[in-house]
């Protein structure tokens, strides 16, 4: 993840989930709404499991993290097909402006989410199977808030509220969770 998070043109974004926190080692950045997204997809493909590492690419494939040619093929496959929507951010002061165009109707409705995380965080693991080791993280997840709709046809604009420094990234997702249409970062 930290590479993909170093790669122009990909949003890597770790959801840390809690269901590891049994092993005596309760992740500080883990969140079961995290948790509880990533069973959403599991139930969107039809499945029961889940699992760590898991990536999600686009919303639609489930890949396992720890296979990086997996990851990557996902990734290009989605970077190859033609963009359906145009998705701009604009910050001023403590407002964003999301602007956001369809090339065709869409026929179906966009949630749309902000999403806030912490660049870089260094953390010292006390317990569990990592104990004493030190694990520098990326991209992680800190808020996702949806905070709004899109029926994906006319022209969409919202202003949101913003505070503090970290980056914010905001996507436009079929409900399921299902395909990102659309997504955009300001750092």
């Amino acid at each position: 993840l930290a590479e993909l998070a170093a790669e122009p043109g990909v949003i890597a974004l770790a959801l840390h989930v809690d269901y590891w926190d049994y092993i005596g080692w309760a992740d500080k950045f883990a969140s079961p709404k995290f948790t509880d997204r990533q069973k959403a997809y599991a139930r969107a493909a039809g499945s029961n499991t889940i699992y760590t590492p898991q990536m999600i690419v686009n919303g639609t494939d489930r890949v396992e993290g720890s296979d990086p040619n997996k990851v990557e093929g996902a990734i290009r496959r989605h970077q190859s097909a033609e963009p359906m929507v145009t998705l701009r951010l604009m910050r001023a002061g403590g407002t964003l402006t999301i602007t956001a165009s369809a090339k065709a109707v869409l026929g179906k409705k966009l949630i749309v989410e902000l999403i806030r995380y912490n660049p870089k965080a260094r953390v010292e693991i006390e317990y569990g199977e990592n104990a004493g080791k030190t694990i520098e993280y990326s991209n992680t997840v800190t808020n996702w808030l949806r905070v709004g709709e899109w029926e994906g046809g006319e022209d969409f604009e919202l202003k949101v509220p913003v505070e503090g420094e970290e980056p914010v990234v905001v996507i436009l997702q079929a409900d399921g969770p299902g395909t990102i249409f659309a997504a955009s970062e300001l750092k």
